[in-house]
């Protein structure tokens, strides 16, 4: 039990004094970043279903 304790109390250490947190405006230029980042993705993930259904629509009229 005493290995346990220790771990804790390291991590408790580690977290505390030797982690780089970082500031609330670096949180939030983050996370712009990531919500563009998303929206991009998501736009180009659209038009690749958007063109692939077209695609596919023109491929089965030309066969039935």
């Amino acid at each position: 039990m005493s290995k346990f304790g220790d771990y804790i109390s390291e991590t408790k250490n580690e977290l505390l004094n030797k982690v780089s947190w970082p500031t609330w405006t670096e949180l939030q230029g983050s996370a712009v970043v990531v919500m563009i980042s998303s929206v991009i993705i998501a736009l180009v993930v659209f038009l690749m279903d958007y063109g692939f259904e077209n695609l596919m629509k023109a491929a089965y009229s030309l066969v039935s």
